[in-house]
């Protein structure tokens, strides 16, 4: 009789699964920007992106406001030998005049709760960090401010709607006076249930609460949360799904019972679906059941009581009891007497039987939407099974005898492919709203002390004008004759006497020796109206036993290579003069003589030091007794790659090459080259700048980590600035850094990989990508190098990337800035237009190094205006152009 009377609550598992595609439509609109104003639904972003790591740490208070009473508690976590935590907690009345006056009455109370329980607790001077757990729908944009959208459950506070929670509860704190407290999160009473769990089991991905109000939350992928910026991560997700239906979608199971609740509470038309399901009203639907069912003589003999008539009168509790399976029907006996009615054993059974109707058509409800949010789960995870736990509190939840039970079996049977465990919330949400709060304690905590770290990387105007300053002394150091010898930058003379002039024509050979390949050119440049360069080449390897045997070898080799090229081209029977790109340190005494200083990159072939290459490569040519060349000239880099854009643009008179090293050269005056006789014209010279700063004249800019880049290095003590300028060195640099963060537990959860401990495994390639790329591919970067980060890791290596490079080009600024200003007072000009030639794969390659550079060159020497070309084969073109010039001013003399 009674399942006939009631058969619009029981409901069939194809209307719960409809119900669940239902819900499930309904979460994709209040995540779209589309539809989120107009969904019901409204899917709120918390700001809480992850669940606790076991990490935190610290002393903290939570508020909780948002049931039947306010609670406070004290949460201190700490790690001795694992994380424990500990907890003290005051309970105190919100009054109903309190719930239903103005708002600053409301939070003068909660205030004044808090100043008792500081006061309680001895801890009034001090400024703990506070996690405000409020249970009701708050907008937020931001971890710690909370609008709030609207009252639910039994609160009515007048001015509250629409206003920043944290703001009035600050106000309220503020004009007491008496203490302070630093409210870092709030937190909704759903996330805070998540993060209890959390803490205890990681796999938590879901809160859920089921009591006087009813609501759920989420881990959702960022990138489909159209409300916030990013695509990296998840964030928790407040569904507020109370108002499931406030816009008519559950009208097809909605009882007339249902509708009787609604025109009776203090929000009509609205919470639709928390009115079906929570503990505030599942009392009172019973009791209006019971009212029609005694009018119409099915109970009590149709008796009805001024005590059922009252509103409020049959309780969720009393709910409770009478669904227990032993003393139930002694209970409902006992609970119906007080109402009045008399009730018979027939009456008894009749009602424990309406009971249960009600509180299981609540979970089947309640069962259906969590099944949509597992469903969302895992098809965000891409798997065909999902494990997960779901945190759950709630006094119906936990009272009621059979709830819980039924909850999971209809979960199970709608979403069979889940594997759900449910963890009930021990200690409510009062430590999750800590552990939210210690979270971002702990990043706020981190963030100040990289940015302290980071802040030596920031090199002010001032400290970029006093480099440049340095730099212009050491170069004057280098030309003259009686500082050369102690001078660190060497200031190279280079025997070119002259750029391009456009008259160059003819056939060259170009050999380029500066790492593990070796290369051949022809160069064939014609000269008149349309001037054209041609190239040929060929690369040849350099075995190791080649490059560590006698110098014989290493020659012989080179001149084997020759002629195989000019077999190779045909053109063996010409006296062609030759270029040499030799890129190592070299004293010249003429442009075809150099002798080489000392080895680098690996080479270590003998009897070499010391003694002049041209002549090394003449007799190799001699041996072979094949052919004959005229070496006209042998080139550094950086004088090649000046030669290539001078070609181009007259107006080039400086080389520059940032890439693996670096290093520069320009157009100085013969008449300050004190190591070379002759006051007339001009001469190129190599700076050799990369071991500027080596006699200690940049330590107050150096960082541990340059010291320790420095220290670990092939050549300790040498090239200090090129160590921190250039792509060989600034991965290494961000590695240091990475590590000390690491130790520090700002990344990687303090976990150093093997892969971090390695030399040079972060090539400056991958700084140059890990600038340019969104967050998600960073991740996949430092996956490759074996480094498992989160979102918020992928962040700071960003950012470390950042700086780092950022020095790097200020500081190249800087040296440039001295070079054009040194050239500009040379020629007695106000102003200085001149082009520089750049090479070099840091510069070529990184997304903002060349911008950065170029804007600190203009910021330290205002007076010049200075452009940037890109070179092309500094090291092949160029050496041919610098030997076409070296033969048209030889045929000059002649």
């Amino acid at each position: 009789q009674i399942d006939k009377y009631l058969y619009a609550m029981r409901l069939s598992d194809e209307t719960l699964i409809d119900i669940m595609a239902r819900f499930r439509r309904e979460m994709k609109n209040g995540l779209s920007r589309d539809f989120n104003p107009t969904a019901t639904v409204k899917m709120l972003p918390t700001f809480v992106r992850s669940i606790p790591d076991g990490s935190e740490k610290g002393d903290f208070i939570a508020l909780d406001l948002g049931g039947s009473y306010f609670r406070i508690l004290r949460v201190k976590v700490s790690h001795e030998k694992k994380q424990t935590v500990q907890m003290e907690s005051e309970i105190y009345n919100t009054p109903e005049d309190i719930m239903h006056g103005s708002g600053t009455r409301l939070f003068d109370h909660v205030a004044e709760c808090l100043g008792d329980f500081m006061e309680k607790q001895q801890i009034k001077d001090k400024k703990l960090p506070v996690g405000f757990t409020f249970s009701f729908p708050c907008r937020q944009s931001k971890l710690d401010e909370g609008i709030l959208i609207t009252w639910t459950k039994r609160f009515k506070a007048s001015g509250v709607e629409g206003a920043d929670v944290v703001r009035l509860l600050n106000k309220a704190i503020k004009k007491r006076g008496d203490y302070d407290a630093d409210i870092m999160a709030v937190v909704n009473d759903t996330v805070g249930t998540m993060m209890t769990c959390g803490f205890d089991d990681q796999r938590c991905e879901v809160g859920l609460i089921i009591g006087t109000g009813t609501n759920a939350c989420y881990m959702e992928e960022m990138r489909h949360i159209d409300l916030v910026e990013g695509d990296e991560g998840r964030m928790c997700i407040n569904t507020e799904w109370g108002a499931f239906g406030d816009d008519g979608s559950l009208e097809d199971i909605r009882t007339e019972f249902d509708r009787e609740i609604d025109r009776g509470s203090l929000n009509p038309g609205k919470q639709l679906f928390e009115k079906m399901v929570s503990g505030l009203y599942m009392g009172e639907l019973v009791r209006l059941i019971l009212v029609k069912m005694a009018k119409e003589g099915l109970l009590f003999e149709g008796r009805i009581t001024p005590e059922l008539l009252t509103k409020g009168k049959f309780e969720t509790k009393h709910v409770s009891a009478i669904e227990k399976s032993k003393e139930g029907l002694n209970k409902a006996k006992e609970i119906l007497t007080r109402l009045g009615v008399e009730p018979s054993h027939e009456d008894c059974i009749a009602v424990q039987h309406v009971c249960t109707i009600v509180s299981f058509r609540s979970a089947n409800l309640v069962a259906s939407t969590l099944g949509a949010i597992l469903n969302q789960l895992r098809d965000n995870k891409g798997v065909g099974r999902l494990r997960t736990t779901v945190g759950v509190d709630g006094s119906l939840y936990k009272m009621h005898p059979q709830y819980a039970r039924r909850l999971h079996k209809t979960t199970r049977r709608l979403v069979p492919d889940s594997e759900v465990r449910f963890l009930l919330s021990e200690s409510g949400s009062g430590k999750g709203a800590a552990m939210v709060t210690a979270v971002a304690y702990r990043l706020a905590e981190q963030h100040r002390l990289i940015d302290e770290t980071l802040a030596e990387f920031k090199l002010t105007h001032e400290q970029l004008l006093q480099v440049k300053k340095r730099m212009r002394a050491e170069m004057e150091a280098g030309l003259k004759k009686k500082t050369h010898e102690t001078a660190k930058v060497k200031m190279l003379p280079t025997f070119v006497r002259s750029t391009p002039d456009g008259t160059e024509n003819g056939d060259f050979l170009a050999l380029d020796l500066g790492g593990t390949n070796f290369r051949v050119l022809l160069v064939k440049i014609r000269s008149g109206k349309r001037r054209t360069v041609e190239m040929h080449n060929k690369i040849y390897a350099i075995p190791i036993e080649v490059m560590q045997g006698t110098g014989e070898e290493l020659f012989d080799h080179i001149v084997t290579c020759i002629s195989d090229f000019l077999d190779y081209m045909g053109i063996k029977g010409a006296r062609l003069p030759l270029g040499f790109t030799f890129s190592f340190p070299c004293k010249q005494t003429s442009l075809d003589a150099g002798i080489l200083l000392n080895w680098t990159k690996g080479f270590k072939a003998t009897d070499c030091e010391g003694e002049d290459v041209v002549y090394l490569l003449r007799e190799g040519i001699k041996r072979r007794e094949e052919f004959d060349l005229d070496v006209v000239a042998v080139v550094n880099d950086t004088v090649g790659t000046m030669m290539t854009c001078a070609y181009e643009d007259p107006n080039c008179e400086i080389g520059l090459i940032v890439g693996t090293g670096s290093n520069a050269c320009y157009m100085e005056e013969m008449r300050n080259i004190e190591m070379v006789d002759g006051e007339q014209g001009r001469m190129c010279v190599n700076t050799e700048w990369g071991a500027f700063g080596d006699n200690g004249c940049l330590d107050d800019i150096r960082t541990i980590y340059d010291k320790a880049v420095d220290d670990y290095s092939l050549n300790a003590g040498k090239q200090r600035y090129e160590k921190m300028i250039s792509g060989m060195y600034l991965g290494e640099i961000v590695r240091n850094i990475l590590i000390d963060f690491t130790k520090r537990g700002f990344l990687f959860r303090g976990q150093i990989s093997e892969t971090l401990k390695t030399r040079h495994i972060f090539e400056t390639k991958f700084l140059s990508q890990i600038e340019r790329l969104a967050l998600l591919q960073v991740r996949a970067i430092l996956q490759q190098l074996g480094l498992n980060s989160t979102c918020d890791d992928s962040i700071i290596v960003k950012t470390v990337c950042g700086a780092v490079s950022r020095r790097a080009a200020q500081l190249c600024g800087a040296g440039m800035a001295a070079v054009v200003d040194k050239i500009r007072e040379n020629r007695g000009l106000e102003h200085l237009e001149i082009t520089v030639g750049v090479d070099g794969t840091l510069y070529k390659l990184h997304p903002h190094f060349s911008r950065i550079m170029h804007q600190t060159v203009k910021d330290l020497a205002p007076n010049c205006d200075v452009t940037f070309l890109l070179s092309e084969d500094g090291s092949g073109k160029g050496a041919a152009l610098i030997t076409a010039v070296g033969c048209r001013l030889r045929d000059a003399e002649q």
